[in-house]
Order: C-alpha cells, then structure tokens, then sequence
C-alpha cells in the first residue's frame, strides 16, 4: 500500500466516524449545541459520513468504485457548502466551518487518489 493511499483511506475513514458519531449524538438528543441546527444537514452529513467509512474501506481494497465515490462526495460537499452560504440564511457559521473543512479534506483525498497524476498511488482492483 503506497502512502498516498494511507493518507487518503485514513483521512476518508476518520472524518466519516466524526461525522457518524458527533451527528447521531445531536439527532439522538445526547449532545446539545449552541448554535441553531439544521436537522437535515445533520443526517446528511451522517449519511455522508457513513457512505466516507464504505469509501475509506473500498480505498484500502483498492477497489476501482471508490474512484467514482470520492469525487461524487467532494461534489455533494461543495454543492452543500455552496447552497449554505449563497441560499440559507438560517445557518450557523460552525456549520460553513465544518462543511469548508470537509470540502478542504476531501479534495486532499481526491487529489492523493488522481491515477497517473500521483507515482505513489493508484488504485486498482487486483485480479
């Protein structure tokens, strides 16, 4: 396993379980935020985090579908981050922070797992 693969299954893998376990901790009431929440960014960004730990998996398998996962979820963020600053006016600025960081993160692993763009990895699935 090259280190650019590392990089990008552990940054997939560890920003997936945060987001899974600091999203379920407000929808299931055990965590209390100052700031207004956005219950439909919170599951997204639960779903989102669960669908990052199947791609940080497929990453470490080197299986080829998460080369299509990883740019569909760096779009689906910037989507997300683009409709919360230009279209809600409800949102909280933690929430811009966070979506901005995901965005950042994930186009990291996006560019750690370009083919032919990066000698120390490419992903394909062994036969």
């Amino acid at each position: 396993m090259k280190i650019a693969q590392i990089i990008a299954l552990v940054l997939a893998g560890a920003l997936g379980i945060m987001s899974i376990i600091s999203g379920s901790m407000v929808l299931l009431g055990l965590r209390e935020v100052g700031y207004r929440v956005l219950i439909g960014l919170v599951i997204y960004n639960v779903v989102l985090g669960a669908l990052s730990v199947i791609t940080a998996f497929l990453i470490w398998k080197n299986f080829l579908l998460s080369r299509k996962l990883i740019p569909l979820i760096l779009i689906f963020h910037a989507l997300v981050l683009a409709y919360l600053y230009f279209f809600s006016d409800t949102v909280a600025m933690e929430s811009l922070k966070a979506m901005t960081f995901r965005v950042g993160v994930w186009l990291l692993i996006f560019i750690l797992t370009l083919p032919g763009k990066n000698k120390y990895l490419e992903i394909k699935r062994e036969q």
